[in-house]
């Protein structure tokens, strides 16, 4: 039988040292780390970028089929995914955790050591945190807290008429994967049955461990690109360029033979008898980078095959909207995931 340690027996103060005592600090902005009653942090005249996410079992993440390190990793991922969406190098975390009598100390670490192993991934420290029992289920707040130059961070709000629109990587997969997971759930619960994934390892992925963005960020300081607004996709890219489109008070036009969709994962959508288009339109949790930039930086863009092209900025008079394979002209419309629905 598998270990279990009740966490009760080390004390919250034991249990932190437990779950830091592997903490490396990578970054020389980290001045003092975990173990103090608050981190200190020297971004050395850059300006400093912090988002926060809450991840909530039941809603965000279910663990019948979440793997807890994969669970850490992602964690971490959908954070500094929102600091790369700034044009920003992520720098520091801090992790926050409430967990019911039903997990094990074993556990806790399986979760950690998916933190860590994101952590080293993207150059980023833990810096502190909190713990707290909960009454039921697993919650998760994390804040990303990353670096820029002076005003070169990057806001929804700068995209101008005629600009590029441009994603990076491929759409739609996470959501194939959810769905594919949540109808194994379903069968499991009323067969039994053993899940049959059918060699879906692509889009499974996607859903269970997606990674960010880094090397897009790298590329735009390397090739001396500044978007004129970005931000990732985590609703649904329908979504997504409506938020840009709303706060830079522009149009748009998408076309639908542009969306970069995976091979494999549209396979899969039409045996599911999905339309491939409707999923990377509204299918969400991407966390690929969704953003316009000039004209000029074309050719620039062109030669990154991580990147695609997929439609330009109008004036708001013109709407907002999808050009279909067929020619038609449709409303673009925001069909993305809702959490509080």
């Amino acid at each position: 039988m598998e270990e279990r340690t009740e966490i009760a027996s080390l004390g919250e103060f034991g249990l932190i040292d437990r779950l830091t005592s592997n903490n490396e600090i990578k970054n020389v902005s980290t001045i003092l780390s975990v173990g103090d009653d608050a981190a200190v942090i020297d971004h050395f005249g850059k300006q400093t970028v912090i988002t926060t996410d809450l991840l909530l079992e039941g809603i965000h993440f279910d663990l019948s089929y979440t793997p807890l390190k994969h669970l850490g990793y992602k964690s971490v991922v959908v954070n500094i995914s929102d600091i790369y969406a700034m044009n920003a190098t992520p720098t520091q975390i801090v992790l926050s955790l409430g967990f019911s009598n039903r997990f094990s100390l074993e556990a806790l670490d399986e979760f950690y050591e998916g933190v860590y192993a994101a952590c080293d991934q993207y150059g980023v420290d833990l810096v502190g945190g909190d713990t707290s029992t909960s009454q039921k289920g697993f919650i998760i707040s994390i804040t990303a807290i990353g670096e820029v130059s002076p005003d070169k961070y990057v806001k929804r709000n700068g995209a101008q008429v005629h600009d590029l629109i441009c994603v990076s990587g491929e759409l739609g997969g996470a959501f194939l994967g959810l769905t594919i997971l949540e109808r194994e759930k379903k069968i499991f619960n009323e067969t039994g049955s053993q899940p049959d994934l059918e060699g879906q390892a692509y889009i499974v992925g996607r859903l269970l461990k997606p990674e960010a963005r880094k090397d897009i960020i790298e590329y735009f300081a390397e090739e001396q690109i500044t978007p004129t607004s970005m931000m990732d996709v985590s609703d649904g890219l329908s979504s997504d360029l409506l938020h840009i489109c709303k706060q830079s008070q522009v149009g748009c036009v998408l076309y639908e033979d542009k969306l970069p969709i995976n091979e494999e994962a549209k396979e899969f959508a039409y045996k599911l008898q999905l339309d491939p288009t409707a999923c990377a339109l509204s299918g969400g949790e991407d966390y690929e980078l969704l953003f316009t930039v000039g004209q000029n930086d074309f050719e620039k863009i062109k030669q990154n095959p991580g990147i695609s092209i997929i439609g330009y900025i109008t004036d708001s008079s013109e709407g907002k909207n999808l050009i279909t394979r067929g020619g038609n002209k449709h409303a673009l419309v925001a069909q993305g995931w809702n959490h509080l629905k």
